[in-house]
């Protein structure tokens, strides 16, 4: 059912955007309102997060460790696993954000016949992580020469390398191909592992069809229903600019291409995909394990009005002298 309602929501999605490029008095709703809508909400949402998450308190030095601290100045400490330093905490961070270092180093679990436990590798996962994240964001760039003129060189040679092992024409770019395969991989997998689908929501799924959807209709405008680039360009430079148009050229499929991206944006703040900007708010990641090394005081802790022995003592100094109770104080 989860599967079900999400991609049923992928699809109304479509189906809106193919009607709003049809009804013309829908085209500038389509093609400007709800982008500038999803944009204002994409912001505010995720600076709320940020702010919100930023606030919560941290009353104890909780970083994941897995390696050596630095305890006896004869035993190696493990820079990376167990930093100590900000040095070492941002190469963590680096190897994590760019790497996925804990996701390669993962290990899955199962149970054989005897029965007995069976610790493996979970090599694929972390291989289709990676080339999803890093096409999406590959992709993501190179759509500025939309936004821009002239368009930076540095967009204009990752474009060339992207396409470098040129299959007709137009250029099929690598990373398009390598986004498809991870979403694919990451949703079958989901299916596939009866682990997995008894825990799946519909928040796990929709996601996945949604970026699916973005890079299949981006493809299938591509190479398939040729657009008018010349068009979305001047729709693209045209909000970019505050002074928006809709060209007559731009088809429907760029309509339920868009419409999809606006989704994305609009959901982003409000889902697991707010990973992006959580991971470096993490305690568990940002913080350096020093507690060995420097006394930490918990910033959070309000000021609490006490009745201290001593103070319970004078209260009490007659009836515990008459009781024959020693006091402190003498």
């Amino acid at each position: 059912m989860n599967v079900l309602f999400s991609l049923l929501a992928v699809g109304v999605l479509i189906a809106l955007g193919y009607l709003g490029g049809q009804v013309a008095g829908l085209r500038f709703v389509f093609g400007v309102v709800i982008p500038y809508a999803a944009i204002l909400v994409f912001i505010a949402g995720l600076v709320y997060k940020v702010i919100y998450w930023a606030k919560s308190p941290v009353p104890f030095r909780i970083p994941t460790t897995c390696g050596q601290e630095t305890t006896l100045p004869w035993i190696k400490s493990s820079t990376l696993d167990n930093p100590h330093t900000t040095l070492g905490v941002l190469g963590r961070m680096a190897l994590e954000v760019l790497f996925f270092r804990s996701l390669f180093r993962n290990t899955r679990m199962e149970i054989k016949e005897g029965p007995r436990v069976v610790y493996g590798e979970n090599v694929y996962l972390w291989a289709a992580g990676l080339a999803f994240h890093w096409s999406f964001l590959i992709i993501f760039i190179r759509h500025f020469r939309f936004f821009t003129e002239p368009v930076p060189g540095f967009i204009l040679a990752m474009q060339y390398v992207d396409g470098f092992m040129q299959i007709g024409v137009p250029v099929l770019y690598l990373t398009d191909l390598f986004l498809v395969a991870g979403l694919t991989f990451l949703f079958i997998r989901r299916l596939w592992s009866p682990q997995l689908r008894y825990i799946s929501q519909a928040a796990d799924y929709f996601p996945l069809l949604l970026i699916l959807g973005v890079a299949l209709t981006g493809i299938w405008m591509r190479h398939f229903t040729k657009t008018d680039i010349v068009g979305v360009k001047e729709l693209a430079m045209g909000i970019v600019t505050f002074s928006p148009m809709v060209p007559e050229s731009v088809g429907s499929v760029f309509f339920m291409h868009l419409i999809l991206v606006c989704s994305l944006f609009a959901y982003f703040p409000f889902s697991k995909l707010m990973h992006m900007a959580g991971v470096f708010l993490s305690p568990t990641r940002n913080l350096a394990n020093d507690n060995r090394m420097v006394r930490h005081v918990n910033p959070w802790n309000p000021e609490v009005e006490v009745h201290t022995y001593a103070q319970w003592e004078e209260e009490f100094k007659d009836k515990l002298e008459a009781a024959e109770i020693p006091l402190d104080k003498d």
